[in-house]
């Protein structure tokens, strides 16, 4: 019944019959999620200790963490989003003898049976064919070998995120030493070296497999949002309804404890900051109280938070939220409780040893002041990297990166891989290699970490003290000439030398946002570019980057006052992310984006927690709600009838919405390669180049204010059959009679060609739509067009 740590080397990996505790701090450690897991075959009293330990642990961080309660096989997306390659349940567990993973252990024997398109999870089962069906896919794990047998119906993306976990497998549990072989189901007379393998452990197959098992549908919400006071008098507990959706903040009093029913998929507890010591401490076990009264199911999701610390879901319950002591600007927020106490730049390196959730609260082994080596993949064997560019990492190399830090008087060890996005896979696989012999001269001793570009963990920027660059290419290899690229743009993120990264960005003013500090360099200068958004310790960890980017001389240049030269050197001004929003205050609600699928018969949406440009999958739609705007991604391979259906998704997400959304919130469609800014703005380091598009956009607001992004060339326009643009002649000053069938008369504009709208209203498209409406209605007058 005690807390026990487990090894780096197993995360991920969860026994049925324990429970685990997860800590994981976001925001440089400014807020926290506990979560406490329970599998299947647990016992009360595992899971009783588990809770009671979550408790123990709120209170001791200052009660700011939010706490989940996760069931195996129902877990929330923010807990599937902390294990990228997947979960693994194993059988048995603590009490059955079973321990969690050991690196370069071969005598094991299992049968994984891999689902999820974007969360996976695997699950052990009987090591025969009896367990196969033909629509997933399973993993045969013979430790020196592991075989991906994909089932005949499975699709692409559940093929490659088996293989990542197939991977990751191999480079965590066997130091990257086992074979990964791939079966395709339908063929697998193609692959006889991987069938012995199978059939010599599973035995000659001598029937038809199983058909496809649809996945469990999500449990979604079936029912008004309501809130429900708390209170417990004489040990009973007593539930009183207060209010259904859309609920407002003011209901929440500071004196009280207070439950939010969302419908039956989720129960979530909200502690006010003055209630009782006692009322705070029992929030979970009433949450789970209130489950068995209303009869939910034992794997209703479970979330409670302390007033001040409440999660984005939480707050879009709610018709309006604001913080309390919000300010205008965006300067330094601090969080409730001890987690943001703690500075992240001066570390007791003592204390972080000695106290474990301290390490775990700062996402820091160390105060990053141990030994760096780094080498770089050059002829596929390991080339030393002077000291004089350590940080500087160019997108088309791969980098071993060794630290070396002292705990308990032992040296301990964490080795990088960093992997370029524009390396080549013999590169890739050469990094994987290499970490393989530098892991066997320390004895298997390293924490292995792959790396992939743009996804550097904390620890990494740290150990560079503020002077990690990220080439989008190139290579730093000696005696190599870099291809001439003019003018080069970098993307400055951070606060302190421990969590600042400078990300090279498409030299355009597209790339540009508010919010941030960017480094411009030109054959002569070097321009600081600030944006009304950025901070003071921004644009101080700016100014540092900027010298070790450039000895150049330097010149600032504050967001709007930016010299012709500055322009010029970025190809001219454009649209970038500069919402006003940002300039006058926080936004009030977290952004948030979903994956929409009907491929289970029904409507589903899937939440994408720690979102990034690469969860944009290709065979999707996915929706990213801002909360005054609702943007809809097509993946270029999104299935027809979920791109038909993709406005009425969006209609109906605002429609059953539990804060009441205007169903007048702009939609704006946008396709895969083709993303405005406005969308854009919302990732951090976008790759305009990532699917190899070129952006040439004709934007079309239609009356049910849907807006479209199409290619350029075409047009469909709002109502009607046309696809081509139209003449001026059957545009300009006719009455809506005398007009095209279709053609909506309050929109002619989107019907003229760009060389025909710039010469009718003497602006280009992309201006106009920046004017305020009054001035676009008195051009459109001038030009016939009204």
């Amino acid at each position: 019944m005690k807390m026990v740590p487990v090894p780096p080397q197993g995360f991920g990996n969860f026994f049925e019959g324990d429970c685990y505790i997860i800590n994981q701090s976001r925001n440089s450690g400014q807020t926290a999620d506990i979560h406490y897991w329970v599998g299947n075959y647990s016992s009360q009293d595992e899971q009783g200790a588990a809770a009671i330990y979550v408790t123990q642990l709120d209170e001791y961080l200052g009660g700011s963490p939010v706490q989940h309660r996760e069931v195996q096989g129902s877990e929330s997306s923010r807990f599937k989003s902390y294990f990228k390659n997947g979960l693994i349940y194993k059988k048995g567990g603590v009490s059955s003898g079973f321990h969690h993973v050991e690196t370069n252990f071969y005598n094991i024997l299992r049968l994984l049976h891999v689902k999820g398109r974007k969360h996976v999870t695997a699950k052990e089962v009987e090591v025969s064919w009896n367990s196969f069906n033909n629509g997933d896919i399973f993993l045969l794990d013979v430790g020196k070998a592991i075989v991906q047998w994909n089932g005949p119906q499975s699709n692409r993306q559940e093929k490659l995120k088996a293989v990542l976990l197939a991977q990751d497998i191999r480079d965590r549990e066997r130091g990257g030493r086992a074979q990964i072989g791939i079966v395709e189901g339908q063929y697998e007379e193609d692959s006889p070296e991987w069938m012995r393998i199978m059939n010599g452990v599973l035995g000659q197959r001598t029937w038809h497999l199983k058909e496809a098992i649809p996945d469990d549908p999500e449990l979604t919400p079936n029912g008004n949002v309501r809130l429900y006071h708390v209170s417990d008098n004489s040990g009973n507990l007593l539930v009183q309804e207060m209010a259904t959706q859309p609920l407002t903040q003011d209901l929440l009093r500071s004196t009280d404890c207070y439950i939010v029913d969302q419908g039956g998929s989720c129960v979530m507890v909200w502690k006010g900051r003055r209630a009782s010591k006692e009322e705070r401490q029992a929030a979970l076990s009433r949450a789970v109280g209130f489950i068995k009264a209303k009869s939910y199911p034992p794997n209703t999701k479970v979330e409670v938070m302390t007033e001040g610390g409440e999660s984005a879901m939480f707050k879009h319950l709610f018709k309006s939220w604001r913080e309390k002591g919000q300010t205008q600007g965006l300067g330094t927020t601090y969080s409730l409780g001890n987690i943001a106490n703690v500075s992240p730049v001066k570390f007791d390196v003592m204390e972080l040893h000695a106290r474990p959730e301290v390490a775990a609260k700062q996402r820091m082994v160390d105060d990053a002041s141990g030994d760096v080596l780094v080498w770089r993949i050059e002829n596929l064997e390991l080339a030393e990297v002077s000291r004089s560019t350590y940080g500087q990492f160019y997108g088309g190399d791969c980098y071993l990166v060794l630290y070396t830090y002292v705990k308990s008087h032992q040296q301990q060890y964490i080795l990088y891989m960093w992997q370029g996005r524009h390396a080549t896979q013999d590169e890739i696989t050469a990094c994987a290699y290499q970490a393989v012999n530098v892991d066997g001269k320390y004895n298997g001793a390293p924490v292995q970490v792959r790396v992939v570009m743009g996804k550097e963990p904390r620890h990494f920027l740290a150990i560079f003290k503020g002077k990690l660059i990220i080439f989008e290419g190139g290579t730093g290899r000696r005696g190599v000439v870099n291809p001439e690229r003019g003018a080069r743009l970098f993307q400055v993120r951070g606060t302190d030398e421990l969590n600042t990264k400078a990300t090279e960005v498409p030299a355009r003013a597209s790339s540009l946002n508010t919010n941030d500090v960017f480094l411009l360099k030109t054959d002569h200068m070097c321009y600081l570019w600030y944006g009304k958004g950025c901070s003071g310790d921004e644009r101080v960890m700016g100014r540092a980057m900027s010298d070790v980017l450039s000895k150049q001389d330097k010149k600032v240049v504050m967001e709007g006052q930016e010299p012709t030269e500055f322009w010029i050197a970025l190809g001219g001004k454009a649209p970038y992310a500069n919402d006003k929003r940002l300039q006058r205050e926080e936004p009030l609600h977290s952004p948030r984006l979903f994956e929409c699928s009907n491929q289970t018969g029904c409507f589903r949406m899937t939440e994408v927690d720690d979102f990034a440009q690469s969860d944009l999958d290709e065979e999707d739609v996915m929706l990213l709600d801002t909360w005054e705007e609702i943007y809809l991604w097509i993946g270029k391979s999104a299935n027809h009838s979920e791109t038909k259906d993709a406005h009425d998704y969006a209609l109906e997400y605002l429609r059953t919405h539990p804060a009441g959304r205007d169903l007048d919130t702009p939609i704006f469609t946008v396709k895969q390669g083709y993303e405005p800014p406005t969308f854009t703005g919302w990732f951090y380091a976008w790759d305009p180049h990532k699917w190899m598009f070129i952006l040439n956009t004709v934007i079309q607001y239609s009356d049910t204010s849907l807006i479209t992004i199409h290619t350029g060339g075409t047009m469909s326009p709002p109502a009607g059959g046309f696809n081509h643009y139209l003449d001026p002649e059957v545009l300009v000053n006719k009455s809506p009679s005398q007009l095209p069938y279709g053609v909506d008369a309050s929109q002619r504009e989107a019907y003229l060609s760009p060389v025909d709208f710039e010469t009718l209203l003497g602006t280009t498209r992309s201006d106009f739509q920046r004017l305020p409406k009054w001035r676009q209605d008195d051009l459109k007058k001038k030009a016939g067009l009204f």
